[in-house]
C-alpha cells in the first residue's frame, strides 16, 4: 500500500485494471525470486552434491513464470507431455527435468526419453513394464526412481493428501522392496532413486518427517538387497500462509533444518518439488465489484472474477483473503461471489472485508499457484488474462482470449 493504493511492486493495480481489464492475474517478478533463493538456500548443503529444486509446474506452468525460475537455476517437476515442452520452452535442461504422475501415457514416457529428461518417477509395476518395453525399442536407458507410498498422514485436506494408503499415488512402502527387484530384471531401466510426496499446504513438519524416516528405513533396505540408490526426491508441499488469522507455516529454514537431520546418513543427492511455495504469495487475482447485492442476512459483493478464475474456494473450501485496492477505511460484513450459474460460486460468506461499492477493484491475495492454471472457460467466458510485473514495468503474458477466438475454436459437423 502507498498513499492508500495497492501496488505490485512499483506498479499501481488500478494502472493494470484500466489497461488489461479484469478479471486478470497479476504475478511479482521479484517476489518469485527472493521465493525461489529463500527455498534453495534453505535446503542447500542437505545430502551429496548440490540438491535439484524442481519447481512443480502444475502451481503455475505460464511461461514467464517458468523463464524467471529457469534464470533462478531452478529445475522442474512435470506431470504431462504439455509440462514438459513448457518446461523446456522456459529454458530448463533436460536433465533438470523429473517427470512425476500416476497415469504418463506411452506417448508421454517416450517424448521423455526422447528428450533425456533427468528421471521419471514410477508409479506402478506396470508402468514400470511399460516404460521398460518402450525404451528397448527406442534404444534408451530410462534413469527412473519408484514414487513409495508411506502411509503417512499429511494432515491436510482429503483432497491433496496424496500419502496414504487410500491415494491413488505411489507404490505401497511394503511393496517398494519388490518392485525394485522387478525393475532389476527389466531391460532399459536404471533404478536410480527412491521418491515420496505426502500432500500438498502442509502446515506441520512432523508427516514429513515420518515419511522421511520411512524412505531412510527403505533405502538403507534397498542398498542391502544390492540396488544403487544415488538419488532421493523428498516431493514438495510446505504450506503457504493464506489466512492471516491463522498461524504461519513451518519456514523454509525450519523445513531444511528438518530435512538435514532426517537425511543424514543417507548419501544420497536430494530432490525437492515446491510449487506452491514459491508462487502462491507472488500472485493476486485483481477483480472488479460488478455491483453490491443485498440479501436477507448481509449484502452479497458480486465480482467480475468467477469460479471458472478461482475454483480453489469451491473445490476445497480454500480460504484467500480479500482486500480492496483502494481502502475506504471502513468494513462490512458480506458474501463474495461470482457471475457463474452456480451457488458454488462463491469466495467467502459473511467475510469482514473493506466497505466496497459497484465499481471498486478487490484483490484474492496469494493467487499465484493453482489458480490460473485450474481455470476453465465454464459458461463460455475466456480464460483471465495474466501479467507479470517487474519494478516499474508490467506485461501481458496470457493475453485475454475473445468470445468469438472462444467460439471459433469449435467445429460444427457438415449435417448441421
Amino acid at each position: 500500500m502507498r498513499e492508500g493504493k495497492m501496488f505490485a511492486e512499483d506498479v499501481a493495480l488500478d494502472d493494470i485494471a484500466n489497461a488489461v481489464g479484469t478479471p486478470v492475474y497479476v504475478y511479482s517478478q521479484a517476489t518469485i525470486e527472493r521465493h525461489a533463493r529463500v527455498f534453495s538456500e534453505a535446503v542447500a548443503g542437505a545430502g551429496i552434491g548440490d540438491p535439484l529444486v524442481a519447481f512443480a509446474v502444475k502451481a503455475n506452468p505460464n511461461g514467464a513464470v517458468l523463464s524467471v525460475l529457469a534464470k533462478a537455476g531452478l529445475g522442474a517437476d512435470v506431470v504431462s507431455g504439455g509440462e514438459m515442452v513448457r518446461a523446456l520452452r522456459a529454458g530448463i535442461p533436460p536433465e533438470k527435468i523429473i517427470f512425476s504422475g500416476v497415469g504418463k501415457s506411452e506417448a508421454e514416457m517416450a517424448l521423455a526419453l526422447e528428450l533425456g529428461i533427468g528421471q521419471l518417477n514410477i508409479e506402478s509395476e506396470p508402468e514400470a513394464i511399460s516404460l521398460s518395453q518402450i525404451a528397448q525399442n527406442m534404444g534408451k536407458i530410462a534413469r527412473v526412481a519408484f514414487r513409495v507410498n508411506p502411509d503417512v498422514d499429511a494432515g491436510t485436506h482429503a483432497k491433496i493428501s496424496t500419502g496414504k494408503s487410500e491415494n491413488k499415488f505411489g507404490i505401497a512402502y511394503d511393496k517398494a522392496r519388490a518392485a525394485y527387484a522387478l525393475a532389476r530384471e527389466l531391460p532399459g531401466l536404471a533404478a536410480q532413486g527412491v521418491a515420496v510426496h505426502i500432500g500438498s499446504q502442509l502446515t506441520d513438519l512432523a508427516p514429513l518427517d515420518a515419511a522421511f524416516g520411512k524412505i531412510g528405513d527403505l533405502i538403507a533396505a534397498l542398498r542391502r538387497d544390492g540396488h544403487s540408490i544415488d538419488s532421493a526426491d523428498l516431493g514438495g508441499g510446505l504450506g503457504v500462509p493464506y489466512d492471516p488469522a491463522m498461524p504461519d507455516p513451518p519456514s523454509p529454514t525450519a523445513y531444511g533444518e528438518m530435512v538435514r537431520r532426517a537425511t543424514a546418513g543417507w548419501q544420497t543427492r536430494l530432490i525437492f518439488e515446491p510449487g506452491r511455495l514459491i508462487v502462491a504469495n507472488a500472485g493476486v487475482l485483481l477483480s472488479r465489484v460488478v455491483r453490491v447485492k443485498q440479501g436477507s442476512a448481509r449484502p452479497f459483493v458480486i465480482v467480475d472474477a468467477a469460479m471458472n478464475d478461482l475454483i480453489r474456494p469451491s473445490m476445497y473450501d480454500a480460504y484467500h483473503d480479500i482486500r480492496a485496492v483502494n481502502p475506504s477505511g471502513t468494513r462490512m460484513i458480506a458474501n463474495i461471489v461470482g457471475p457463474v450459474c452456480e451457488s458454488g460460486d462463491t469466495f467467502a460468506m459473511a467475510r469482514d472485508i473493506d466497505t466496497v461499492v459497484a465499481g471498486d477493484l478487490v484483490v484474492f491475495a496469494t493467487a499465484g499457484a493453482y489458480a490460473a492454471t485450474m481455470a476453465s472457460t465454464y459458461n463460455s467466458r475466456p480464460l483471465t488474462a495474466e501479467v507479470i510485473v517487474s519494478g516499474d514495468r508490467y506485461a501481458v503474458v496470457r493475453p485475454r482470449l475473445s468470445v468469438e477466438a472462444l467460439i471459433a475454436a469449435e467445429n460444427t459437423p457438415d449435417w448441421l
